[in-house]
């Protein structure tokens, strides 16, 4: 068979073996970059190839291309009065953001009356109506319903064994310390000597400042009559700008809170849950008697939220101050934004399922990218687990 293969190649015309071997270089370079491509693939799945293409790519995000230093000074002439020109837009942005701050001022007007409902609710200071009890089921709810038919029987028999043990609750009890402890970035914050007192919370609000009055807004925290402190509110007032910087106009991005205060807490004595005592041990240096001191220091408290750093009048902030007030901020803009309007939602927890199905989603992909990059490396003959 070998010998025929050869006798019809030595036959074959000099013009159809230059087209065997074309072929044949075309079949090596579609294989070479079929196998290119398969390493780009493998390349791209390496988390940390991709992390070093990442700090590669965000080095040359921003760097300027020396494109303007070469032009002609009549050019660069006009170039000046774009940028004069972006001023003025950076101006009349902060004019849009502030008309923005008198149509939250105008709503939050409107929202109030239901807030304060909410409130009469939570407190048992409203008892409402079976039509206002009534809740239309989803899609999603009404194909459980056969199902929670079936465990309504239960339910029913352990909710009656749990009255008899406990007596009718009013309202809706713990409201918003459940709130609190079903958000991440609140419960963070919490301690467990801080739930008894939250247990006492029985509102947050929030007020903006009056018209012609420098952009704020103030959290207002209602606490029922309690051991712990004799205030009935806890109050934080975060200042904003909403205006260019003059000395750098183009990093206008919206009204930024530029400082916050909050308020003293009147302790009932012996009940400050900010504080905590601790005993050192002291060694004399010359007689070598040992004295034991009582000190009282700082405590990890939910109510130090109260007690934020204050910012000097020229704005310099140590490193440990800017990043307890970028978290403050953080947390002051969420509550405004998030917490009081959707309050419900977060007690049940409907408003952290939304959150974390747009997560898990990601993760899964990232499951699904990690499993494809395993199989890749047991399929590669070349692949060595130890490096």
């Amino acid at each position: 068979m070998a010998d025929m293969d050869n006798k019809d190649q030595a036959e074959m015309d000099p013009a159809d073996l230059e087209d065997v071997e074309d072929v044949e270089e075309e079949e090596t370079g579609e294989d070479e970059n079929s196998k290119a491509r398969q390493l780009t693939v493998q390349m791209m799945q390496n988390p940390q190839i991709l992390a070093a293409l990442q700090e590669r790519l965000d080095g040359l995000n921003g760097s300027p291309s020396g494109y303007m230093e070469s032009l002609p000074k009549v050019v660069k002439r006009r170039v000046n009065a774009l940028k004069n020109l972006q001023v003025k837009c950076s101006h009349i942005e902060a004019k849009f953001y502030e008309e923005v701050h008198e149509l939250e001022r105008k709503y939050a007007a409107l929202y109030q009356p239901l807030f304060d409902k909410r409130s009469e609710i939570v407190t048992a200071a409203y008892e409402p109506t079976d039509e206002e009890c009534e809740w239309k089921a989803d899609e999603e709810e009404e194909l459980t319903v056969s199902k929670q038919d079936e465990m309504k029987d239960k339910a029913k028999l352990e909710e009656e064994k749990k009255d008899e043990e406990k007596e009718n609750p009013k309202g809706i009890p713990e409201f918003w310390l459940t709130v609190f402890k079903n958000v991440d970035l609140l419960s963070d914050m919490l301690q467990e000597h801080d739930e008894p007192v939250l247990k006492h919370l029985q509102d947050i609000k929030v007020k903006f400042s009056d018209p012609g009055q420098p952009m704020s807004f103030t959290l207002e925290f209602l606490f029922e009559p309690n051991e712990f402190f004799t205030n009935t509110v806890l109050s934080k007032t975060y200042k904003m700008r909403s205006e260019p910087d003059e000395n750098d106009p183009f990093s206008f991005d919206g009204p930024e809170i530029m400082s916050c205060t909050g308020c003293t807490i009147d302790w009932t004595k012996g009940k400050n849950i900010t504080l905590k005592t601790i005993k050192k041990k002291q060694k004399h240096k010359g007689r070598g008697t040992v004295r034991t001191v009582t000190k009282t220091v700082p405590n990890d408290s939910f109510f130090n939220f109260f007690t934020p750093p204050e910012v000097p009048e020229n704005g310099e902030l140590d490193e440990d101050s800017e990043v307890i007030l970028a978290a403050d901020f953080e947390i002051g803009h969420f509550i405004r934004e998030r917490i009081i309007p959707r309050a419900v939602l977060y007690f049940t927890g409907e408003a952290i399922e939304d959150d974390d199905d747009d997560y898990d989603e990601e993760g899964e992909e990232a499951d699904d990218e990690e499993g494809e990059e395993e199989a890749d490396e047991e399929n590669d003959p070349d692949y060595d687990p130890k490096v």
